[in-house]
């Protein structure tokens, strides 16, 4: 019989969901100073993507992981562990050292990511669960308007301040355990061999979580240095980054609703057009009008995509496929994390950087629909491009 989960146990576990996205945001309003304190302000934009990267290498440890222990141990590991290693961060000056933190760390958010979304999933289904999914989106970018807010100012009290805020896994650790009971074991342990083929929608969803977050993070990676060119402090870049945040909890909680009427796949189309338009708009954005504008699509792009993405993989994977699935999707999320910081290499300035992500998200929309075009015995009813 499955268990039931109290309010508190829901809100611990759409707690715990902030963590994936703090992981690099947190010190991003800082992100000048911090590099330069630490020596890597050659190399700002590792500091921000080398977690991702993480996650991506030990992805299939922590599906290994999961599957071993189960969705509850795990996570308890991963917040223990991501606390720890987060805060240390700021006294590694040395810059393998503190690269090699970085890196460790995204082995700690794999655990989080997973365990966390597939202990959320165990205990819920159906429309129950793509409500609550889409709440855990909200909850994901609401972390992030509240990390990146006092981001913004515990980086003006002091470069080192911001890592602090790694500490609150802590916090949540205490409250799984107070509040969250240990699932059934045959929902907890759910990459157990069950013999079901894998829905052939994993490719274009995974696909559709990596480029979102290369469209987003192009972005984050981006924005700080644009901004800090026209004259915002480090604390105006936070509540611009927050305000993105902010919109892209309300996408989110739109997100259920936009489904009903365009469909998973025209929900996505819907997401990529509108990280096009926003980047097309920060390449030329020279006042806060436009940047106003810009940072309604762009957390309109994350909201109706990554909360989406999530729900997808739950629904389309047999529950013995279940935690393998969610941790490739970690790795699909946080490799697009990663290859943003490539879009630095774009050459000219920063406009064409903007525009070279806007290019990216029309593409994708374009494969997205062929791709789901060919899959066989899909319904394309209200998915076609807007």
């Amino acid at each position: 019989m499955m268990k039931s989960l109290s309010a508190a146990g829901v809100f611990t576990l759409l707690a715990i969901a902030c963590l994936t996205i703090m992981v690099g945001c947190v010190i991003v309003p800082g992100l000048p100073s911090v590099a330069a304190h630490l020596g890597v302000a050659s190399a700002v934009g590792w500091l921000i993507t080398l977690p991702s990267l993480g996650v991506v290498i030990f992805g299939p440890i922590a599906a290994k992981v999961i599957e071993r222990y189960g969705l509850y141990r795990s996570l308890v590991l991963g917040l223990f562990s991501y606390g720890a290693l987060g805060t240390v961060g700021a006294f590694l000056t040395h810059p393998a050292l503190l690269f090699t933190d970085r890196f460790l760390l995204g082995g700690s958010t794999a655990l989080v990511m997973s365990g966390g979304t597939g202990l959320l999933s165990s205990f819920f289904t159906g429309e129950q669960r793509l409500k609550m999914i889409a709440r855990q989106g909200m909850s994901i970018e609401l972390g992030g308007v509240i990390f990146l807010f006092f981001g913004g100012i515990l980086a003006s009290a002091g470069w080192r301040w911001p890592f602090s805020l790694y500490l609150v896994a802590w916090l949540f650790l205490l409250m799984l355990v107070i509040f969250v009971p240990r699932p059934d074991r045959t929902n907890e342990r759910t990459t157990e061999g069950s013999g079901e083929a894998a829905s052939p929608l994993m490719k274009p969803i995974y696909a559709a979580a990596l480029f979102s977050m290369v469209c987003f993070f192009t972005a984050v990676i981006v924005l700080p240095m644009q901004l800090h060119s026209q004259g915002f402090s480090e604390a105006e870049t936070g509540y611009f980054l927050a305000f993105i945040s902010l919109m892209a909890v309300i996408a989110a909680w739109a997100m259920p609703r936009v489904v009903k009427v365009r469909g998973e796949f025209g929900t996505l189309y819907l997401a990529f057009l509108a990280y096009a338009a926003a980047h097309l708009l920060l390449a030329f954005a020279t006042g806060p009008a436009l940047l106003v504008v810009a940072g309604v699509l762009m957390g309109s792009g994350f909201g109706l995509s990554v909360p989406l993405v999530n729900h997808m993989v739950v629904e389309h994977s047999p529950v013995g496929l279940r935690g393998q699935h969610l941790a490739y999707l970690s790795m699909a999320i946080f490799l697009g994390q990663f290859l943003s910081s490539f879009m630095e290499f774009i050459p000219g300035n920063r406009p064409r950087i903007f525009l070279g992500a806007a290019a990216l998200a029309v593409v994708v929309t374009a494969l997205l629909w062929r791709w789901h075009a060919a899959l066989p015995g899909e319904k394309q009813e209200s998915e076609a491009l807007p």
